[in-house]
């Protein structure tokens, strides 16, 4: 059971690259301050457990795969995202400094991309997902004959379901309290050329997709190491990303249409 003298600390700004690119200022500035702030507030307040939920884009550029976390620190992070990367990696920093200093037990975890229903599909800001999924759907409804994706789709990532996620926070606040980061994923890779495609069948698109390699693809790989998270807190992710993209376009479809596919 999660104690009462616990905090959990998951808040951020974020953003698909478009919006990372938009706003690096921003980016940086308020997940830098909201993390400090909240850390500190905890200390003066005697909160002996602390669980920062950081990001994977903290990893460096060209980090082999899979990501290992003793890899965090061995290069700079992708350029379309490093403010807000390394925004997150002070958060790190903070959290061990603490922990040697005032002897907080503050633990930092680093999750893949997450999705899910609830996601945010504001066109401006959303992630890879939540962008194709309106995309695609929305092509479908007016009878598009392509929907435009960014980049050349060869660009790899690994998605974390957002139900695992969560048991996975609630395990490290539980059980862990290591100063070492600990990665949270699926273990498995797709590109996003293969990820559009399965969105298209998933959601009945059988247009074209139109790739625009004028825009970046982002991090070359993302894929993490997922070793230290099965053998200290006993996690591996169940849904499969098949699955996960079923019940997040269910979801979505829901709320924007009134029906669900399989009542559709």
């Amino acid at each position: 059971m999660i104690s009462l003298v616990s905090i959990l600390t998951i808040a951020a700004v974020v953003g698909g690259i478009g919006a990372n690119r938009s706003n690096p200022g921003k980016y940086f500035y308020d997940n830098a301050v909201m993390g400090l702030e909240l850390l500190e507030a905890a200390r003066q307040a005697g909160i002996p457990k602390i669980v920062s939920v950081g990001t994977i884009c903290s990893y460096p550029k060209f980090t082999p795969v899979p990501f290992r976390e003793e890899d965090l620190w061995n290069g700079y992070p992708e350029e379309t995202n490093a403010p807000y990367g390394l925004a997150k990696k002070m958060l790190l920093v903070q959290a061990q400094a603490y922990r040697q200093q005032y002897g907080i037990n503050a633990v930092t975890l680093l999750p893949v991309n997450l999705y899910g229903p609830g996601d945010n599909f504001d066109p401006a800001s959303s992630h890879v997902i939540p962008a194709l999924i309106r995309k695609m759907i929305e092509a479908c409804r007016s009878r598009a004959a392509e929907v435009a994706a960014w980049g050349t789709g060869q660009a790899s990532r690994e998605f974390l379901f957002v139900r695992d996620a969560a048991e996975a926070i609630v395990r490290a606040t539980e059980s862990y309290d290591s100063p070492e980061p600990l990665n949270l994923g699926s273990g498995q890779e797709i590109t996003i050329r293969q990820l559009a495609e399965l969105i298209a069948e998933l959601v009945g698109f059988r247009g074209q997709i139109r790739w625009d390699a004028a825009q970046p693809d982002g991090q070359p790989r993302r894929c993490l190491d997922t070793t230290r998270a099965r053998a200290a807190i006993g996690f591996s992710a169940v849904t499969t990303l098949t699955a996960g993209l079923r019940e997040t376009i269910d979801w979505y479809e829901h709320v924007n249409f009134g029906a669900r596919r399989d009542a559709a």
